[in-house]
């Protein structure tokens, strides 16, 4: 009998060391994504982008933008501002075939107060919860017959769905191992360029200045959503990847870390580090909202850049959703960059705020 359970503990330690083996592997071998090194000259690329004119009509124009080349690679940002976050590429393993159960079966082991990332197309109700995804910052989903980005970044809480369109193809993206201003880089899987998340933006690479489209999305208690959607579908827990789901390596969700404060500098005191704000951007412009203010007020309507833009809060989800009125009267809804205060001032040091 001893002989058996010694043979059993030998097993179990042999398992939880490959266990370990493979997720130090994952997180500190493999390959790495090197920037490139040198003088840096100027460039002018044209893009094309969606403005809103002066009458609020929807206009696609050519924009000359300026960026940067090194050793032959386009960078919108200083490349020294992308730092290593310590795992290689792919070593947080994005979840590229997801699975999804029922809300009987989500009921298990997940609980109504938990946040998550929600999405809907059609008729189709999908809940991506952060206890899962905070090991994974990326789930690439098909949905309604169309590929889609989930992304979440737990040190800057950016969570927000792309539609992922490069050169004309719906792409999977894969973390890069790379953070800017403490926010997830994402690199696509057709041209390798990086996207900076809360840029919604390549700044490195083929792609430099191109932008992905930001499909609308809310971050959500479980609870709340599931009891407006019965039917929707929950990720499932079976990843193909070994994880410790239900504790975030982060700590709380809601909360700033320190190595998140000093990768980003914040120096803007207008509201604390840890304000929840939507953030939009305009005609190259941005403005935060601050999502306590506007749950206080339960709607707030405010004109930036001649666009009439609307937040409503939604008692029944408890989230605040974003619309712009048309020129004809109607409203068309839009998904806003949701961060924490720091992140978003970070990225958006010009920023205006409404509080």
């Amino acid at each position: 009998m001893k002989i058996q359970m010694k043979i059993f503990s030998t097993i179990i330690l042999i398992l939880i060391l490959a266990g370990l083996g493979f997720l130090l592997f994952q997180r500190f071998g493999g390959e790495r994504f090197n920037l490139p090194k040198g003088e840096s000259k100027e460039e002018i690329i044209i893009i094309e982008e969606e403005i809103i004119t002066e009458e609020g009509e929807k206009e696609i124009v050519l924009i000359e933008k300026e960026i940067m080349v090194t050793d032959g690679v386009k960078h919108s940002i200083p490349l020294e501002e992308i730092i290593s976050g310590g795992p290689p590429k792919d070593g947080i393993p994005s979840i590229d075939n997801p699975k999804f159960i029922s809300i009987g079966e989500a009921n298990q082991w997940l609980k109504d107060e938990e946040p998550g990332v929600a999405f809907f197309r059609g008729n189709t109700h999908r809940f991506y919860p952060y206890q899962i995804i905070v090991w994974h910052e990326i789930v690439n989903d098909i949905v309604e017959g169309e590929r889609i980005l989930v992304t979440y970044c737990p040190l800057c809480l950016t969570g927000y769905v792309f539609d992922p369109l490069v050169k004309g193809e719906r792409v999977e993206f894969g973390t890069s191992g790379k953070l800017w201003k403490s926010n997830l880089v994402m690199y696509d899987r057709k041209t390798d360029s990086l996207w900076p998340q809360i840029l919604g933006e390549a700044a490195v690479g083929e792609m430099t200045g191109t932008k992905l489209k930001v499909l609308p999305s809310d971050q959500v208690r479980y609870g709340n959503w599931k009891n407006l959607h019965p039917d929707g579908k929950v990720l499932s827990k079976d990843t193909g990847a070994v994880r410790f789901y239900g504790s975030s390596p982060y700590g709380d969700y809601f909360s700033t870390t320190n190595l998140a404060l000093s990768l980003a500098k914040p120096t803007d005191t207008r509201l604390p580090n840890d304000a929840f704000v939507f953030g939009i951007v305009i005609n190259e412009k941005a403005k935060a909202y601050h999502v306590d203010a506007v749950k206080e007020k339960g709607m707030v309507e405010d004109v930036f850049q001649g666009t009439t833009i609307i937040l409503r809060h939604d008692r029944e989800l408890d989230v605040v959703r974003v619309f712009k009125r048309l020129p004809d009267g109607q409203e068309e809804r839009i998904n806003p960059f949701s961060s924490f205060w720091f992140s978003w001032t970070a990225a958006y040091p010009q920023t205006e705020l409404y509080k």
